[in-house]
């Protein structure tokens, strides 16, 4: 099963799995797939998180996040202000646009590790895809066109990102046919030399002469320095459910775990979905996480996390103790939301047993907003991810990685996978993970219901309610001191796959994303053929 947010990814991943690839094959195909027709969202000079489960029970955690470079310091920029909400914000926006911007990106390397390490493929296979659709053109989605129209007036501040969303000065039309000429070139010199190309080669060195030139941090040493680090993941309980996720610096993994210890004490399943008190509990744990979130989650080599008295059974006590059933906590000051929701997700299984999650980013949309020329490549812009003032958890410092609400997440029940699922949004990924746990083993929703149903988000102030929560309850949230903030989405496409323990898997996407579910294997069966592979001349060459 491959599950991501654009059909031709999806195809990509299904294609390498019916090829006799393995779930990282496809998950590497998905994703290189996915910097070409989401090209707002994902990059080979980005970051992310790779969680996988191989066939033998093993959980890895790959970090391939991106990091500051060894030019960065911790007053690099001049903050508009030392006060929420424009505490994040700087002079210029040198943080969030341009070159100064761009963070030492980890995803290239992280994915061909992951491919080299699990994989069965050639990288040039996997690559076949991305390349494939680059150099043809694809068909642009009213999803890429809206993100061209949002982030047009800062596209149009450099000529070679104009020249590829905004053609004549008009932002590129949905059902329009794209082609990224360069870009291909650029993804067939990788997949013919390999990631160092980038990271040590002539593509580094274009890249790293053009930032020079602009002013920007990134160098060809911080390139040839990248490394991904591999980590165990943290692992929580609930409901006789085994939880894995990702470890800081991502705070995904220990804050989901955390707010399902927390609602483990309520019987949320009486309490039943969408009812006001499940909804204000669901807050109330939010509220208690993001607080911890922002005095303690960050790069474990700088700052030392408390994650095991974070995922506690005795913390959680502590913190129930804290809400009340009836009454809402004090808002709370607000952290800047500075973590883009503008992220992709991949969820794939194979037929061996393996699984894998896969988080990926440039952050904001279009990232920094400029293309490396010649080369078609959007750099990220995580610097902003950053708290630009000096001593603090987040504070710039050389080769620190960012900290990231990422949350790839996969879940067992007796010894085997059960869910396997994560999604893009930011600030508001993890929060949105916790639901849709909540919906799948508290409420028995099917995996589709699950994905789909409406969510809720805080962070210490307003709670934002999706709207297709009834109007209804935000007179009872009201009541019980919530700022009701109605809004139309929270977080973005989940992409998910469930378990049977019978071999079957069924996966889902929803309605926030461009997201596609695509199964190999079961529908053949389904349609009357069926398989014998011990039968005389099965395999041997002569009759296949």
């Amino acid at each position: 099963m491959v599950v991501t947010n654009h059909p031709l990814a999806s195809a990509a991943g299904t294609e390498m799995l019916a090829a006799g690839g393995n779930a990282v094959d496809a998950a590497i195909a998905a994703l290189f797939t996915l910097t070409v027709v989401e090209p707002m969202m994902v990059g080979i000079l980005g970051g992310g998180i790779t969680h996988i489960r191989t066939t033998d029970g093993r959980h890895i955690v790959l970090d391939g996040l991106s990091a500051a470079p060894a030019a960065a310091a911790p007053d690099l920029y001049r903050s508009v202000s030392d006060h929420p909400p424009h505490s994040m914000d700087t002079v210029g926006r040198e943080n969030a646009v341009g070159p100064k911007a761009v963070a030492t990106p980890g995803a290239l390397r992280g994915w061909c590790d992951a491919l080299e390490r699990f994989g069965t493929m050639s990288l040039s296979d996997v690559m076949e895809p991305a390349i494939r659709h680059a150099r043809r053109g694809f068909s642009v989605t009213p999803y890429l066109a809206g993100c061209i129209e949002e982030a047009a007036a800062d596209l149009a501040g450099d000529p070679e990102i104009a020249r590829l969303f905004l053609p004549d000065g008009q932002a590129r039309r949905a059902g329009t046919r794209f082609v990224m000429g360069d870009y291909a070139e650029t993804l067939a010199s990788i997949a013919s030399g390999g990631p160092e190309t980038l990271y040590s080669g002539d593509l580094g060195g274009v890249i790293d002469r053009h930032m020079s030139s602009v002013g920007g941090l990134l160098t060809l040493a911080d390139l040839a320095a990248v490394s991904t680090i591999e980590r165990a993941p943290v692992r929580g309980s609930y409901r006789g459910f085994d939880i894995y996720g990702p470890p800081p610096p991502s705070a995904g993994g220990v804050h989901v775990i955390q707010m399902l210890n927390i609602l483990e004490g309520y019987d949320l399943a009486a309490l039943g979905f969408g009812s006001i008190e499940t909804m204000h509990l669901l807050g109330e744990a939010l509220k208690i996480a993001f607080a911890d979130r922002a005095r303690s989650t960050a790069d474990p080599a700088f700052v030392d996390v408390p994650v095991d008295r974070l995922i506690s059974q005795r913390y959680a006590e502590a913190c129930r103790a804290q809400i009340s059933r009836t009454h809402a906590a004090p808002a709370t000051p607000a952290t800047p939301a500075a973590e883009s929701d503008n992220t992709t997700h991949v969820t794939v299984s194979d037929s061996l047993g393996n699984v894998v999650s896969s988080t990926q980013t440039i952050n904001s949309l279009f990232g920094a907003r400029f293309v490396i020329p010649g080369t078609g490549i959007i750099p990220n812009n995580n610097m902003a991810l950053f708290v630009p003032h000096p001593g603090r958890a987040l504070s710039i410092a050389p080769g620190k990685r960012v900290t990231t609400s990422m949350a790839p997440t996969i879940v067992l029940r007796d010894g085997q996978p059960a869910f396997a699922l994560g999604l893009p949004g930011g600030l508001r990924i993890f929060g949105c993970v916790m639901q849709a746990l909540v919906n799948l083993i508290d409420h028995r929703m099917s995996l589709q219901e699950a994905v789909e149903a409406p969510r809720l988000w805080t962070q210490g102030g307003d709670l934002e309610v999706e709207d297709g929560y009834p109007d209804s309850t935000h007179g009872g949230l009201t009541a019980m001191g919530w700022h009701v903030l109605p809004v139309p989405h929270v977080g973005g496409g989940m992409a998910a796959i469930a378990f049977d323990g019978d071999g079957n898997h069924t996966g889902a996407a929803c309605w926030r994303a461009d997201g596609v579910a695509i199964g190999i294997g079961g529908g053949l069966a389904r349609q009357g053929i069926r398989f014998w592979p011990d039968a005389p001349g099965v395999g041997d060459g002569k009759d296949d």
